[in-house]
């Protein structure tokens, strides 16, 4: 592989070039890994696709000739683009440049929470690096990013893998909206109290010394409620599920809120619908005025703005969601 002019201290600042030519199945698998990432596509002639990241622009040609601009640049192609796309064993770019993410330690993440319908669920997951490793070889990434079918197959292959610890919480409707109809009801306190319970049992069965959560408020409501293991390292971070650990918590997660979707569309009578759209608010109008209120409330958040409206009554005041 071709290597960059080393820079002499007075040599002018310049951005590296690096070209390599691939097979079609390495364009493929590029492309995905760089999907996967989250990272700006951009568009440019005669190139199958371009990504922008961290001090790095990638584009790959129809031709199959792979130019890669930036700083940094040594790093992404001799540690990534060897490791992932040619099938080298040696370390990637998320294990070089993120060595954390590889040791043996917890991640956390929810789902169902800006979901009119549906349960609100938490999941917590322990890992050592052995597993974290073959979860990425099998996928694992953030929930999001995932079809519902792909989630479930995922799902299995995090439960069975030895020596993983997977733990997860849900509150049901009729529990969920007893807690929120109380006068002093938080949905960001709530949350921390399900992420607490979740963390706490899974390090009674492991205890490692640091988790992950992706962050849901500024604010260190978690601690609040983490009673039992005062030395747990609890870090939070936006966009967490780009650590493997807490992908595979949202894959968790979003896999048990799927399976209860399920069950409570048998109750609507129709498949329920996920999310806080247009659609969801007519459902749920739909829903009120086939089954009443009793009917509403066993498959739907109930303080939810969108709730009020389907039942044709005004909001109370900061009656929604924080995102």
């Amino acid at each position: 592989m071709p290597k960059a002019k080393k820079k002499t201290d007075d040599a002018p600042a310049r951005k590296s070039f690096y070209t390599l030519k691939l097979e079609p199945e390495q364009m493929e698998k590029l492309h995905s890994i760089l999907d996967a990432r989250d990272w700006e596509s951009y568009a440019v002639d005669h190139a199958a696709f371009a990504y922008k990241g961290p001090s790095v622009n990638i584009v790959a040609y129809k031709s199959r000739k792979l130019v890669i601009q930036g700083k940094g640049t040594e790093d992404f192609v001799t540690m990534s683009l060897e490791a992932e796309v040619t099938g080298d064993p040696r370390l990637g770019y998320d294990e070089v440049h993120h060595p954390e993410w590889f040791e043996h330690h917890a991640g956390m993440d929810e789902s169902g929470k800006g979901d009119v319908f549906g349960p609100l669920v938490v999941a917590c997951v322990i890992a050592e690096p052995k597993a974290i490793r073959s979860w990425i070889e099998a996928g694992v990434q953030d929930s999001k990013k995932v079809t519902d079918a792909t989630i479930s197959k995922l799902a299995k292959i995090i439960k069975n893998t030895p020596g993983a610890v997977v733990e997860s919480m849900k509150l049901g409707m009729p529990k969920y909206n007893e807690l929120m109809a109380k006068p002093k009801a938080n949905l960001n306190l709530l949350l921390a109290w399900q992420h607490a319970k979740a963390i706490e049992a899974a390090l009674d069965r492991q205890f490692v010394p640091w988790g992950m959560l992706d962050q849901f408020s500024k604010q260190p409501l978690v601690e609040r409620y983490l009673k039992s293991h005062p030395d747990f390292d609890l870090r939070m971070m936006t966009k967490a599920e780009a650590d493997p650990v807490v992908a595979a918590a949202s894959i968790i997660a979003r896999d048990l809120y799927v399976k209860q979707m399920e069950a409570l569309s048998e109750i609507a009578g129709e498949p329920l619908l996920k999310g806080a759209s247009s659609a969801v608010k007519q459902q749920a109008t739909r829903i009120f005025e086939n089954q009443g209120k009793s009917g509403l409330q066993s498959v739907a958040k109930m303080h939810f703005k969108t709730v009020y409206e389907a039942q044709g009554l005004e909001p109370p005041k900061k009656t929604y969601v924080r995102r």
